[in-house]
This record gives C-alpha cells, sequence and structure tokens, in this order.
C-alpha cells in the first residue's frame, strides 16, 4: 500500500501542468546562481586594478600587476571554496533534505561578499590574504547552490519540460556574468568623470587615483543584492515532494507540499497513518556499492568526466578574457591608458561577449532541451568548440593583425555561444536527473565538484601557459609558457576529450526521474510500472 502512495505521489509531479510556481522556483533558485557567476568571474574584472593599486613597481615601464602567486590565488581560491561547497552541501542535500541546507548557501554568499569588499589590512599581503579568506567561503556557499537548486528544480518540474525549467536556472548564470560587466562599466564610469586620471605613461602614480581602492570594493559587494533579496523566498519554499516522498517516507506531507505549490490534488486518498520504509530492492543498496556502480557507475563517469573536461576550457577562457583580449590587441596596451580606463574596457569588452555570445547560448539551450534532447546538445556544443578553438589557434597569427580583431571576437564569441548552447549547459541539467533521490545531490555535487576540478586547473594552469614563449615578453613574475597560440590548442583537444567522454551518459529528455533512476524497481522488474490515477489541475 505504500508503495503504491508513493508512486501515485511520483506520477501526480510528472503528470502535473507547468504553473506558475514552476516560475517562481527558477526565479528563487536561479537568483542564486545569478550570484554565483556574479561572483566567481568578476574577480576577472578587478585583477588589473589590484595590480596598478597594490603593486605598483617606481620606475617600470609597465603599471603594476598581481604575481603569479597572488594572482593564480585570487582568481582560483573561490573555485577550490566552490569544490569542497559541492562535496559538502550535496551530501547535506541528501541527509537532512533539500530545503534544510538551501539557507545556509544564500547566507554565505551574502556575508562573503560583503566580506570581499570590506578587505582592509595594512598592507597589500594583509589585503589579499583577508580577500581570499572571505573568497573561500564566498565559493563554498556559491559550491552548494549548484547541487541544491538543480535538484530542486528537477524535482518539482514535470517530465515534459523539466530539462528547460533545470537549464533556466542555470541560465540565470548568462545575467550574473553581464550584470558583472555592466556594473562594473557604469561603477568605473561614474569614478572616471569625478576623478580624472592621465595614463600611465604620462603619469605613473597618478594614473592610477587613490579612489580607485573603492570601485573594485564597490564591484565585488554588490553580489550580495540579489542573494539577499530572494533570502525570504527561499527559507518559504516547502521540501520537494520527491525527497519527502522517496527518501523521507512521508507520503501526506508530500502530498500536501504538492496541493500547496501546485494546485495539484488526487480525487481519491487512502490515508496513511505513516508510511513504512518499503523493503524495495533497490533501496537497499548504497553509494559507491557494487550495485550502485553496476547501475550508475558509467553514468557518474560521464557526467564528472564532461564536466572537468568543459570547465578546463571554460574556465580557462572566461577568467582571461582581458589576456586574450590584449594579446590579438583588441585592448590598448595597459601603459596607454589609467587603471579606471582599463578597467572601464576589459569591463565593455566582456559585457560584449556576454551579451553577443553567453547569454544567447544559455537560452537557446533553454527553449530546445527537451526537443532535440541533453545529449544531442553536449555533442554539438563540444564539436563547436573544437572547431572554433583550431579555428582561432591554427591561424593566430593572421587574428593579431589590427584589420582582423573583429574576426577573432566573432570566432571567440562563437566558442562561448557553443559552450552554453551545449556542455555548460547540459553537464548541471543531467545529474539532476539520472540518480536516485537518495543520491542525487550528492552525485550531482560530485559531478560538479570534478568540474571545479577543472575549473581550477584552467584558471591556475592557463596562467602559466598562456605565457609569451620569448621570456622578455612575459608578464612580471612569470616563467615563459607554450604561449597563447598553443594554450587555445590544448584547450581545443579537451574539447574533443569531452565529444567521447558524452557516450557515457545516457539521454533523459522525455522519462520520469524514476524511470532514469530505476528508483521503484521491485525484485525482477525492469523498469518501473506507473500507476493510473486521476488527478486534477
Amino acid at each position: 500500500m505504500a508503495k503504491d502512495e508513493q508512486l501515485q505521489v511520483l506520477s501526480m509531479l510528472d503528470a502535473a501542468k507547468t504553473q506558475f510556481y514552476h516560475f517562481t522556483a527558477v526565479v528563487i533558485s536561479g537568483m542564486g546562481f545569478f550570484t554565483d557567476s556574479y561572483d566567481l568571474f568578476c574577480i576577472s574584472l578587478v585583477t588589473k586594478l589590484l595590480g596598478r593599486i597594490y603593486y605598483h613597481v617606481e620606475g617600470s615601464a609597465k603599471p603594476g600587476s598581481l604575481p603569479p602567486n597572488v594572482a593564480a590565488a585570487v582568481n582560483g581560491v573561490a573555485l577550490c571554496g566552490t569544490l569542497a561547497g559541492q562535496l559538502f552541501f550535496g551530501w547535506l542535500g541528501d541527509k537532512l533534505g533539500r530545503k534544510g541546507a538551501y539557507g545556509i548557501t544564500l547566507m554565505l554568499m551574502v556575508g562573503c561578499s560583503i566580506g570581499s569588499g570590506l578587505s582592509f589590512g595594512s598592507s597589500p599581503t594583509s589585503v589579499i590574504a583577508t580577500l581570499c579568506f572571505f573568497r573561500f567561503w564566498l565559493g563554498f556557499g556559491i559550491g552548494g547552490d549548484y547541487p541544491l537548486s538543480a535538484t530542486i528544480m528537477s524535482e518539482y518540474a514535470n517530465k515534459k519540460t523539466r530539462g528547460a525549467f533545470i537549464a533556466a536556472v542555470f541560465a540565470m548564470q548568462g545575467f550574473g556574468i553581464l550584470a558583472g560587466g555592466m556594473v562594473a562599466i557604469v561603477v568605473s564610469s561614474i569614478f572616471r568623470a569625478v576623478y580624472h586620471a592621465d595614463p600611465y605613461s604620462v603619469d605613473p602614480i597618478g594614473s592610477t587615483v587613490p579612489q580607485a581602492d573603492y570601485v573594485w570594493r564597490i564591484i565585488l559587494m554588490f553580489g550580495a543584492v540579489p542573494a539577499a533579496l530572494t533570502f525570504y523566498s527561499r527559507m518559504k519554499m516547502p521540501e520537494t515532494p520527491r525527497y519527502t516522498a522517496l527518501v523521507a517516507k512521508d507520503q501526506n506531507k508530500a502530498r500536501q507540499d504538492m496541493a500547496k505549490v501546485l494546485n495539484v490534488e488526487m480525487k481519491e486518498q487512502q490515508e496513511v497513518a505513516h508510511a513504512q520504509p518499503q523493503n524495495n530492492r533497490s533501496s537497499k543498496f548504497a553509494l559507491f556499492s557494487k550495485k550502485f556502480l553496476k547501475r550508475h557507475g558509467l553514468h557518474l563517469l560521464g557526467t564528472a568526466s564532461t564536466w572537468f573536461l568543459l570547465d578546463i576550457a571554460y574556465y580557462s577562457q572566461n577568467l582571461f578574457q582581458k589576456d586574450i583580449f590584449s594579446a590579438v590587441g583588441w585592448l590598448p596596451s595597459a601603459s596607454s591608458m589609467s587603471a579606471l580606463d582599463e578597467l572601464y574596457k576589459i569591463a565593455r569588452a566582456q559585457t560584449l561577449i556576454a551579451l553577443c555570445g553567453t547569454v544567447p547560448g544559455y537560452w537557446v539551450t533553454v527553449f530546445l532541451i527537451d526537443h532535440i534532447g541533453r545529449f544531442a546538445i553536449q555533442l554539438i556544443g563540444f564539436f563547436f568548440m573544437t572547431a572554433f578553438m583550431f579555428l582561432l589557434a591554427i591561424p593566430y597569427h593572421h587574428w593579431t593583425r589590427p584589420e582582423n580583431n573583429i574576426g577573432f571576437i566573432v570566432i571567440y564569441g562563437l566558442t562561448f555561444f557553443f559552450a552554453n548552447f551545449g556542455p555548460n549547459s547540459t553537464t548541471f541539467v543531467v545529474p539532476a536527473e539520472i540518480f536516485p533521490a537518495r543520491f542525487r545531490s550528492t552525485c550531482h555535487g560530485i559531478s560538479a565538484a570534478a568540474g571545479k576540478a577543472g575549473a581550477i586547473i584552467g584558471a591556475f594552469g592557463f596562467l602559466y601557459a598562456s605565457q609569451n614563449q620569448d621570456k622578455s615578453k612575459t608578464d612580471a613574475g612569470y616563467p615563459p609558457g607554450i604561449g597563447m597560440r598553443n594554450s587555445l590548442i590544448v584547450l581545443g583537444v579537451i574539447s574533443i576529450l569531452g565529444f567521447f567522454f558524452t557516450f557515457l551518459v545516457p539521454e533523459s529528455k522525455g522519462k520520469s526521474l524514476e524511470e532514469m533512476s530505476r528508483e521503484n524497481e521491485d525484485e525482477g522488474d525492469d523498469q518501473v510500472q506507473p500507476n493510473r490515477i486521476e488527478v486534477t489541475v
């Protein structure tokens, strides 16, 4: 009887029509990702400004820049925190429930965004150390949002539109990246208008006005605003009915929560005082047990490996756009600009890429994912990422000529489009759909953490690898690297590997979560047999 009650709850969720609450959940969960991407990527906008403010070298022909170890720490520490947060909150989401851990992540994001902007100290070292401390814990909170938001959205959505709703949550990342650039443009424009400064080549000291120290702090602290605005709504969200029914084993509570938010009720209900845990054979195996590995081992390898490979390429490109733009001559030389001029032009370039490539790619995925499927989109994305990387890399010296800059930027923007209309979206969606409810958050966290391991390799590795092969042309403090051209070739090869590892990932389009995870199989059953129930909306 308890099994029938459970299947009724699950079937109702799959059959429920799209409701206003689905869109509300996208906004509430999505604003977390808006904040996530704003906080993770806005640091790339201000690193050159930090170098000018805190690491100016008297008499140098070039403006100050962050030393290699400092640049690596500032860019990578939040990613390290994110990896830890994905593993911890993924596990916690399966133990305490999705709702129980959801508010903690948002509080960390708000508090540490503000703390990042208040990183004061008596020396550059103390400022950077304080900034890195807050950005680690900011990343820890951001990491928790990945498995929890994806799992919550997947467990509320019906099977026909589930992919679009999960992808829409993730697509808020694009708006966060766009907002980071726009905030930097607005803040730098205001300060440029009020505090005029000559280029570095004219006045090395005066090119960085003292008030520039406020600019990077304001940009970092703004990340707390969207997170704070959605805190109350996030706290009011009920636990997902699937978690309540399948993990907590409380069918009545699951039905009550569904009726509250989805306006769905059964015409015939059976009173069950306390639903007992089922002796379902499939519910006995543990995470990483032999049975789990037989059923889901290759799937977990597929989701983790593709996310890992994607993020090496994606974060290399995203975090170091400014260096790529400078290398091909799209940005003027640093010495020809003041500190705020440089920030403004970097922000403008990144905003243009986000507007033309990043944001459209996310939303094309939202509109097509439930029509052509996750598998096809991921293969298309990796294929074109590879093609465009090689198209940039092989004739690289052609693109460095001033008359060819626009062509470079167009092709570079297309790599972002196909990353987001491709694996950057699908690697987030699929792990929330193919694993059992009691492991879903954990497995999503493991997959996402593998991605962040790739991002850390990208953030640290690209910083060194992309340095010029000529020692005299490297940034201060860096050893010679393999050069920008060879670095782009490496990223293309990584994208090829992602293409082939995609074949380990199953297609989940149009299937229920229980069908994909084989959640309710009885001994000897090959698939879930859905109950026939009446649903009213």
